[in-house]
C-alpha cells in the first residue's frame, strides 16, 4: 500500500534511512492520509538516538529529549521525530517511571493506544501493521493494542480518547475495549483539567456530538462532567419538551452543528463556544426544577442560575476566559424571548450586546428544534422575524451601544458637564433617548438635549 506523504516528511524520513538508520512516519497522520482526512501535523519515529538526529539536520529543537523526541525545522516548519522507545511502568495512569530506547519498530508501536494509530509507513517498506489497523479502519472499529485494560491502566486519558476518535470518526467501539473503559473510567480523576477539557471539546464539536452519550454510558462524565449525568436523570413533564433534559442537551448539539456546518463566518474558536453553550444552555434546570398542582414540571431562573454553573464548569476545566464569557453570557440570555418589533429589538441588542446577538439567534434556533416538534414552527418563526429586524438595525446603522453615540464625555465636558457620575448617566439618558427615537443620534440634536436638561 502506498500512501502520499509531504515533500518535508520524506525528506526527513529518507536522510535517516541513507544514514543507516530506520525511519516511519507514525500514528494520526498515517491513519488519516489513509481515511482521506488532512493530518494536523506529521510524525516521525526513527532507530537513530536523539544526538544522532541532531547531527544530521541543520536546525533542531529539544522539545522533549529525555523522552526522545527532537523537532527537526524545515523552512519555518517542525517535525517531531522521535527514537523508538518502551515506556517503563506507569506510576500515574498517565506518564511511564522511565523510558527506555529500543531498535525495534514493533516495540515501539505496542506501546501505543489503539490499532489506527499504530501503523507506520515508508515509501521503502510500505505499511507496517502489527496490529490490524488496517482492519479495523474498514470495520470502522476502534480497539486497543493487545489488552485494552493495560492501555488504559497506562494512560487513563485513553479512555477518553477513545470516544473522541469515534466520535471524530464517526466509528464503533470494540466490545472489550468497551468494556475497559467501563471498569478503568474513574482512573479519569487522575488526569489533569486541561487534559480532559481538550478531549471533551474533540468530541462535542466533532461531527457526532451524540457520542457524548457513549460517555455517560461508560461512566466517563461521572467522573469529568458529573452536571451532565444529573441532566440525564432530570425529565422535562412540559407541553414544550419530549425528551429529559439531558437528551434534549445531545439534540441541541446536533442541531447546533447541522446550523453551523455550513455558515462560514463561525471562525473554528466561536464554533467551540456554541458547542460549550448547548452543552450547558440547560445545566441549572436539575437544581430549578419545580412541579406545579397538575404535575407540569417548570425550571424558572435557569438561565440565570445556569451562566454561574457554567462559569464554575468552565473554569474547572481550565478554560480561557473568552470562552467562558462568551458561553455564560450566551446561557445566561439563551431564553430571553424578544417581541419582533424594531424598538424591542433595539433594546435587546443594547442590553445582550450586539457582537452576541448572531450567536444567540443560533443558540436559540438550536434550542427550538431540540423541543416539541409541534412547537417549532412558531418558535423559529419569531427568532426568524427577531433577526430580520436586528439586520435592518445594523444595516441602518442604529445606535443601541455608548459607542455609537453621536456624542461623546469629551462633547459633554466641552458643553459645561464636569467628570463623574452626572456625566455617565446623562450619556445613558441620551442612549435610551436614541434606543427609543434612532434619528434622534445627531451631534447637535443630543447637545440640545442636554442643553434643555440642563434649563429644566
Amino acid at each position: 500500500m502506498k500512501i502520499r506523504v509531504p515533500e518535508h516528511v520524506e525528506y526527513i524520513v529518507n536522510t535517516l534511512i541513507e544514514h543507516g538508520y530506520e525511519a516511519y512516519a507514525v500514528g494520526g497522520c498515517v491513519r488519516d492520509t489513509i481515511l482521506g482526512r488532512e493530518p494536523g501535523d506529521w510524525d516521525i519515529t526513527t532507530s537513530a538516538k536523539p544526538e544522532q538526529v541532531k547531527e544530521l539536520f541543520r536546525r533542531t529543537i529539544d522539545t522533549g529529549i529525555e523522552h526522545g523526541t527532537v523537532t527537526v525545522m524545515l523552512e519555518k516548519e517542525g517535525y517531531e521525530v522521535t527514537t523508538y522507545r518502551i515506556d517503563g511502568e506507569y506510576e500515574d495512569n498517565r506518564h511511564p517511571k522511565s523510558v527506555e530506547f529500543t531498535s525495534n519498530l514493533v516495540e515501539d508501536l505496542k506501546r501505543r493506544d489503539f490499532t489506527i494509530n499504530a501503523m507506520a509507513y515508508n515509501h521503502k517498506d510500505g505499511m507496517v501493521d502489527e496490529f490490524d489497523g488496517l482492519g479495523d479502519i474498514e470495520k470502522q472499529v476502534i480497539r486497543c493494542v493487545g489488552k485494552a485494560a493495560d492501555r488504559f491502566d497506562e494512560d487513563a486519558l485513553r479512555i477518553m480518547r477513545a470516544v473522541r476518535f469515534a466520535a471524530q470518526l464517526g466509528f464503533s467501539i470494540e466490545e472489550e475495549t468497551m468494556e475497559a473503559i467501563r471498569e478503568k473510567a474513574e482512573h479519569l480523576k487522575n488526569i489533569s483539567a486541561e487534559r480532559i477539557r481538550v478531549e471533551l471539546v474533540k468530541l462535542i464539536s466533532s461531527k457526532h456530538p451524540e457520542l457524548l452519550l457513549n460517555a455517560y454510558d461508560l461512566g466517563i462524565t461521572k467522573v469529568v462532567l458529573p452536571e451532565f449525568d444529573v441532566m440525564m436523570a432530570t425529565e422535562q413533564t412540559n407541553p414544550h419538551h419530549i425528551y429529559s433534559v439531558g437528551m434534549h442537551t445531545i439534540k441541541a448539539m446536533e442541531a447546533m452543528k447541522e446550523l453551523a456546518r455550513d455558515n462560514e463566518s463561525i471562525s473554528e474558536k466561536d464554533y467551540v463556544v456554541l458547542c460549550l453553550t448547548m452543552l450547558l444552555h440547560d445545566v441549572a434546570k436539575p437544581a430549578m426544577r419545580t412541579v406545579d398542582e397538575t404535575g407540569r414540571d417548570h425550571f424558572h431562573g435557569h438561565p440565570e442560575e445556569g451562566a454561574a454553573i457554567a462559569k464554575n464548569v468552565l473554569k474547572r476545566l481550565r478554560f480561557d476566559n473568552y470562552t467562558i464569557d462568551m458561553v455564560c453570557k450566551l446561557v445566561f440570555f439563551h431564553d430571553y424571548r424578544v417581541e419582533p418589533r424594531a424598538k424591542a429589538v433595539r433594546r435587546a441588542t443594547n442590553k445582550v450586546g450586539k457582537e452576541y446577538m448572531p450567536f444567540l439567534f443560533l443558540v436559540q434556533r438550536a434550542d427550538v428544534l431540540a423541543q416539541n416538534p409541534e412547537t417549532h414552527e412558531e418558535k423559529l418563526a419569531r427568532i426568524a422575524s427577531v433577526e430580520k429586524l436586528y439586520i435592518e438595525l445594523c444595516e441602518k446603522e442604529h445606535c443601541v451601544q455608548l459607542k455609537e453615540l453621536a456624542v461623546t464625555g469629551k462633547d459633554l465636558i466641552q458643553n459645561g458637564l464636569k467628570p463623574g457620575k452626572e456625566l455617565g448617566e446623562t450619556l445613558q439618558m441620551l442612549l435610551e433617548q436614541v434606543i427609543e427615537q434612532p434619528e434622534l443620534n445627531t451631534k447637535e440634536q443630543l447637545l440640545d438635549i442636554v442643553k434643555r436638561n440642563q434649563m429644566s
